[in-house]
């Protein structure tokens, strides 16, 4: 009977009847998702990106700094093709995300596999349906992050090929391992740590490190450099992350918010519990002595790695090095525009929580073994984490419905984030809710005197909004000021307003034309 059986239960079959299974319960636990509106970002993206449609859109979009981000030429290109196929239906942008998140699990299976960690299968699935990858899969804007993934673990597994000593031909592989970097770089630069990950696979494989080999990654490192000094400059010089938007961190503060930040995301990953699109701004003031104690459980967490690896192996500080070296181009060293509201995100984690889960489920495999029936065990209890992850996913997928749902949803879970008031603003602004979003512009101020965003909103357009609502125009909206002498004259529709800055005055005022400014 085993016999007859066994042609159907094959390990090449479990294999496959497995990877249709993960498919499709990862595209059901992102069903809210699938035909989710345009969100934050998705305008400058996709909506009014005129590269998308120019006719010479594509030659400006790898040619020139025409790009409205940072420089993702692989991304827009997949924007351009998809705006020509289905235009601005942001139901098949949501699909290609999926499909690319749900080839990522397959390929981290098939990568963890190829080397020899046990429960790769389980780590699949994990990252097919942790609720913190929503973020990277429910937003559209988002794609740089799995389309860069995709190629990122391509190139891993060229590179697994290309040191496993019976692969035939393997410098063709190591071309294929050049070329994916090359497109993973293009669709975000955070590919950079790539070349990190070549030596941790040879460390781990007990690999010996040899001057050839590293003649062989300094290749990917000068791409890798390359394309990271590109997105500094980038960042700073085209997408305004300037000492003149907003303060830097001096290093003491970097490592202090580098240091939490690593625990932050380990958390998360750990216990997912309110997660939110932007988490609040922590306070990493260098004189208040508690915002030290993340650094100083880093440093034990690192003497503890040091001194026991006899006893683990080589596992655990292969999976912690990829997880903070995939994380530390987001972790505040380099300074990134989002670092003016928060310093954390889901999204920077998308790659990096591959070490901690990979470690997991290797753990929950190996510990199940000592058991009599473990696989039994370890089939239930994958059984449990997976229903679970899945339930979490469907109910984080919700908050990315729609821009409204998200924006009332992030203020839900973290009230005091000025610019989710500012933007939320916007929406009901758009909507026509008019005194739902002035209260939120106002709140903005508030939190956040100098944000020129909602100071425009309430200046340029209160007049408009109370003429809209036949309501005598003698209201003085006053906010504290970081300028000197702005004097700025609005024009909107029929009704004209001076917003003016008294010299040395401490307040900016709009004052209505015939009352003294």
């Amino acid at each position: 009977m085993r016999q007859i059986a066994a042609p159907f239960f094959s390990s090449r079959r479990r294999a496959f009847v497995f990877a249709l299974v993960l498919a499709a319960v990862t595209i059901f636990a992102y069903r809210p998702a699938w035909n989710g509106g345009f969100l934050w970002d998705d305008d400058v993206y996709i909506t009014n990106n005129e590269l998308l449609t120019a006719p010479d859109g594509l030659r400006r979009i790898w040619f020139s700094l025409d790009s409205p981000s940072q420089y993702f030429p692989l991304v827009y290109t997949t924007f351009r093709v998809e705006h020509a196929i289905w235009g601005l239906d942001p139901t098949g942008y949501h699909w290609v995300n999926l499909l690319l998140h749900v080839a990522n699990a397959l390929l981290v299976w098939l990568v963890l596999a190829r080397l020899k960690v046990p429960g790769a299968w389980l780590a699949g699935a994990i990252f097919a349906l942790h609720p913190a990858q929503v973020e990277s899969v429910a937003w559209i804007t988002e794609r740089k992050n799995v389309l860069m993934g995709f190629f990122f673990l391509l190139a891993l597994l060229a590179w697994i090929a290309f040191v496993d000593g019976r692969t035939k031909r393997p410098w063709l592989f190591y071309g294929f391992a050049l070329i994916l970097y090359l497109l993973a770089l293009s669709a975000k630069t955070t590919a950079c740590t790539l070349p990190a990950a070549l030596f941790l696979i040879l460390w781990l494989q007990r690999t010996p490190i040899s001057w050839k080999r590293v003649c062989q990654i300094i290749p990917f490192l000068v791409l890798g450099i390359a394309m990271g000094v590109l997105a500094m400059w980038w960042e700073r010089y085209h997408q305004g992350t300037s000492r003149a938007v907003f303060t830097f961190l001096s290093p003491i503060e970097r490592v202090l918010v580098a240091s939490r930040a690593v625990w932050f995301y380990l958390s998360k990953l750990i216990w997912p519990s309110n997660l939110t699109f932007i988490y609040p701004r922590w306070d990493v003031a260098p004189t208040h002595l508690l915002n030290y104690a993340w650094l100083l459980a880093a440093v034990i967490a690192c003497g503890a790695l040091y001194f026991l690896r006899r006893y683990w192996g080589r596992s655990v500080e292969v999976a912690a090095g990829f997880f903070l070296v995939t994380l530390s181009p987001v972790l505040g060293f380099i300074m990134l525009y989002t670092f003016r509201y928060t310093f954390a995100a889901d999204h920077y984690q998308y790659l990096a929580c591959i070490g901690p889960i990979a470690l997991a489920s290797a753990g929950l495999a190996n510990l199940t073994n000592t058991f009599k029936n473990g696989r039994a065990l370890l089939l239930s209890t994958a059984l449990c984490v997976v229903a679970v992850l899945a339930t979490l996913t469907w109910r984080q997928a919700e908050m990315y419905g729609d821009i409204d749902t998200l924006w009332r949803m992030t203020l839900a879970r973290n009230p005091g984030c000025w610019m989710a008031h500012n933007n939320l603003g916007m929406v009901l602004f758009e909507k026509g809710q008019l005194d739902e979003a002035i209260r939120h512009y106002r709140r903005t101020l508030e939190m956040q005197p100098d944000f020129w965003d909602a100071i425009q909103m309430l200046t340029w357009r209160s007049p408009m909004l109370f003429f809209k609502r036949n309501e005598p125009m003698t209201r003085s909206l006053t906010i504290k000021k970081r300028w000197q002498y702005v004097p700025i004259t609005f024009l909107p529709v029929t009704v004209s307003a001076m917003l003016c800055l008294r010299k040395g005055s401490s307040t900016l005022q709009l004052s209505i034309p015939g009352l003294p400014c």
